[in-house]
């Protein structure tokens, strides 16, 4: 969700019901130090950070949530032992975003509160395995009996409940509201988002980090230069600096990175988040009332 999840849409989730997290992996340390103040002007409600482990502003951006007081840390992209005793000795919550069981149980081990367990569908960086989220919930709820959350091709009620059958606490979006009102990304890419179809979006960049994006000029670059065996230093100097900005939040569609998960193939329009929580909302209970109906 980075350039999508500011103080805007933290705080539109969060006030819709739901906990809404800013993505500090786009933010120098001083952008973050705003958008959580403004948050905190902006509800009354819990919410929490995303804090990417792979950037080199990772100690400035745990001491600036320390220092604003948020509660909430959801951490990705490294690992969970580096940051997870320190933030729990000063009373935050750490989630982390794990894509297999190794990284589950490493986890486990570091004492985190909860896990993200995020499927091939998702946007963004993902796992090497490519395993998906119905086969990746159930794997790791034998594994372990620390609450659970369900990512990536979840953006509906009948998704989250498919999720909570399949083992799941609760579940994380980002890609239905990459595509709200309140994203900060460009509106450029929110119209990619509601015209994509199935098979629009591909991962990409296995030999750096996974990524699933969108098809463009920009991704055919990229498997060309994979089909003649570009090295990875190639395939650096391909991505260069700022490809996720240019697209996502500068709204360049054929030169940018354009993230976004599977599920953008039933994202048809850009609604406020408000709208997007009750309609999950509204759609689970009905859900719900239709299974408890049927004859097994």
């Amino acid at each position: 969700m980075i350039w999508c999840s500011g103080w805007e849409l933290a705080s539109a989730v969060s006030n819709a019901g739901g906990l809404g997290l800013i993505g500090s992996g786009s933010m120098y340390p001083d952008v973050l130090r705003e958008h959580i103040q403004k948050c905190k002007k902006a509800t009354n409600k819990p919410f929490g950070v995303n804090v990417p482990l792979l950037y080199p502003q990772t100690d400035d951006h745990i001491n600036i949530i320390l220092e604003e007081g948020v509660k909430i840390v959801f951490t990705s992209a490294g690992n969970p032992k580096k940051y997870t005793s320190y933030l729990k000795e000063r009373g935050v919550t750490v989630v982390h975003v794990v894509a297999n069981e190794k990284f589950a149980l490493k986890c486990v081990d570091a004492g985190v509160d909860a896990i993200v367990a995020e499927g091939f569908e998702a946007g963004g960086h993902n796992g090497f395995e490519e395993t998906t989220t119905m086969a990746l919930i159930p794997q790791l709820r034998k594994l372990i009996d620390i609450p659970l959350i369900a990512a990536g091709g979840i953006g509906t009620g009948r998704s989250m409940l498919a999720a909570f059958a399949l083992g799941a606490d609760g579940v994380q979006i980002g890609s239905r509201f990459a595509a709200s009102i309140e994203s900060s990304g460009h509106e450029n890419f929110k119209q990619q988002i509601i015209v994509a179809t199935d098979g629009s979006t591909k991962l990409s960049l296995k030999q750096l980090v996974p990524v699933r994006l969108i098809r463009n000029k920009f991704l055919n670059l990229v498997e060309e230069a994979e089909k003649r065996g570009a090295s990875k230093d190639e395939l650096i100097g391909l991505l260069g600096r700022g490809r996720a900005k240019l697209g996502m939040f500068n709204g360049n569609l054929d030169e940018g990175e354009l993230e976004i998960g599977q599920i953008s193939a039933i994202i048809n329009e850009i609604k406020s988040s408000a709208e997007i929580v009750r309609e999950i909302i509204e759609e689970f209970e009905e859900a719900k009332i239709e299974l408890s109906l049927l004859k097994f």
